[in-house]
Order: C-alpha cells, then sequence, then structure tokens
C-alpha cells in the first residue's frame, strides 16, 4: 500500500504542480524551447482524450468527464484490492498506480480548473482563483498540456524519395512526434507499457494440476 501511495502522490504533486505554473505563467500558444526544437514547453488545452485528442462539444465533454470518474473509481477498487494481496507483483503495483495517478491528474483538471482558473488568452495569462469566477462550469475545464518533443521535423521536399508519403501531413511535413502531452498522459502511458511488457508475468495462469 505504501509504494501505491507514494506513486500516486508523487506523480499527483509533480503533475498539478507543472500544470499550475504553465497555466499562471504562460500564455495559450507559447513556447519555450529547452532543448532546441527536440524538447520545448507548449501551452495548450483540449477538451478531450490524452495527447491532444478531442471529444467535440459540452455534451461530448461532459460525458468523457464522467467516464473519466467512473474509470478511476474502477482503477482504484482493483488498486485497492491487489494492494491487499501479500503475493502481489510490486511492479504491477506500480504500473496500476502510474495509470491512476495519471487518470486522476486529468480528472482534476476536467472537474475543478473551470472553476479555479480564469481564461487563458494568446497575449493574457491566466488567474488562480480569479475575482469574477472561473471560465467553466464544474465538469467542463479543460486539461493543460505541455510537453512537446520535435524529434523530426523533415520537410516532403527535403525528404528521401523512398520515405513513405503518408508520413508527411497537410503541411508536406513529416514531425515525429506531433502529439503535446502532460505528466499524467506520461504517467498512463509508462503504466499500460508496464502492462504489455511483462503481462505474462503479471497475469500468468496457473497450470492445472494432472491426475
Amino acid at each position: 500500500m505504501k509504494r501505491a501511495v507514494f506513486v500516486v502522490l508523487g506523480v499527483l504533486l509533480a503533475d498539478q504542480t507543472i500544470k499550475i505554473w504553465i497555466k499562471t505563467h504562460m500564455y495559450i500558444g507559447q513556447s519555450i524551447k529547452v532543448i532546441g526544437n527536440i524538447f520545448q514547453l507548449y501551452f495548450i488545452e483540449n477538451n478531450g482524450m490524452a495527447f491532444g485528442m478531442e471529444l467535440g462539444g459540452s455534451y461530448g465533454k461532459l460525458m468523457l468527464s464522467v467516464f473519466r470518474i467512473i474509470a478511476v473509481i474502477a482503477i482504484a477498487y482493483y488498486l485497492w484490492t491487489l494492494t491487499r494481496k501479500k503475493e502481489a507483483d510490486k511492479l504491477l503495483v506500480v504500473a496500476i498506480s502510474l495509470i491512476f495517478a495519471g487518470a486522476i491528474g486529468n480528472i482534476i483538471d476536467s472537474v475543478f480548473y473551470g472553476l479555479i482558473f480564469s481564461q487563458s488568452y494568446i497575449n493574457e495569462l491566466a488567474v488562480l482563483f480569479p475575482s469574477g469566477g472561473g471560465y467553466a462550469p464544474i465538469l467542463k475545464g479543460r486539461v493543460v498540456d505541455m510537453f512537446y518533443f520535435e524529434i523530426i521535423n523533415l520537410h516532403r521536399a527535403d525528404a528521401p524519395t523512398w520515405l513513405p508519403q503518408f508520413l508527411f501531413g497537410e503541411d508536406g511535413r513529416w514531425i515525429f512526434f506531433r502529439p503535446i502531452f502532460n505528466l499524467a498522459d506520461a504517467s498512463i502511458s509508462v503504466g499500460v507499457g508496464f502492462l504489455i511488457l511483462f503481462q505474462k508475468r503479471f497475469f500468468k495462469q496457473v497450470s492445472p494440476k494432472q491426475h
């Protein structure tokens, strides 16, 4: 249980600290180069799922928030039952804790950020706990994203002819990795990655006894 609590609280504290700093110190659409163009802080907000994907409309946003809450309750129950087993795999506990923490991190944005922040604009910083109230009602806040890794940025005209054309977007560029994400997204991805890589270890089946 202590391991799960440590992972969840650590991810949540780091995730929310970064998001609050970004929201109150950067304009929407602003970027800060950390390692050239390879790693940037690029502030965007989205109404939808991980890595900037969208689920359109006010109704879609509300349904997504409700789904997230239900999913988190289910994950929390599984994590609680897992930590009560003495033989539970420690890495499996870490993996589920990472997924749980990431889901909670983005839920906080969706549920509360509209209430506690003012709107972010291109030339105006958001304010935490504004006197006039937040920019959206409960469950309709936007998720803050900021990590952008432009590992490859290649124009079609400069690319080798053997590269598949589907790699290039409408702007004629192949940019890898395009999605902008946050620490909560990364936490979920790492947790899911552990489940995929070590699934045989985590979910090994016990062979029936031979008679």
